[in-house]
């Protein structure tokens, strides 16, 4: 009875965790969302990921060509706290907003197709958080 109990409580506190987690990617999800102005179309998707002590996330995107994207990235109270690398399928570096001052938004113009990888980890001021990337193309 004592091992059901103990059982229990962990499932208890990992699910009670868990929604936390969700929900303070929802407040960040939903801060980020104004670098997304009316010109701008959502993809629809969220990339989401808990990142703990310098870890990093990838998420895959295909950009599409004779199109204009910006993706946005946000983690925390503020902007600039999430680094993010755009990279091809060879692994060379398109963009990183590390040489913008983390800026928290990105507008670009894609000629040719093509899939990419996209990297995000915390700046090294966060030792944990979410990480939101939204991406959205021009009308």
């Amino acid at each position: 009875m004592k091992k059901i109990i103990i059982t229990f409580t962990i499932a208890l506190f990992a699910i009670t965790l868990s929604n936390s987690a969700f929900a303070q990617c929802d407040s960040i999800a939903t801060m980020c969302v104004k670098h997304m102005t009316a010109q701008f179309i959502s993809d629809g998707q969220q990339y989401r990921a808990l990142l703990l002590d310098q870890e990093s996330a990838e998420f895959n995107a295909t950009f599409y060509g004779n199109s204009t994207y910006r993706l946005a990235a946000c983690s925390g109270k503020s902007d600039g706290n999430l680094v993010f690398t755009i990279f091809d399928k060879e692994k060379n570096v398109l963009f990183t907003n590390k040489d913008y001052q983390n800026a928290p938004y990105w507008d670009f113009k894609v000629t040719n197709t093509l899939d990419c990888s996209i990297e995000a980890q915390l700046n090294s001021t966060l030792s944990s958080g979410c990480a939101v990337l939204l991406i959205s193309f021009k009308q």
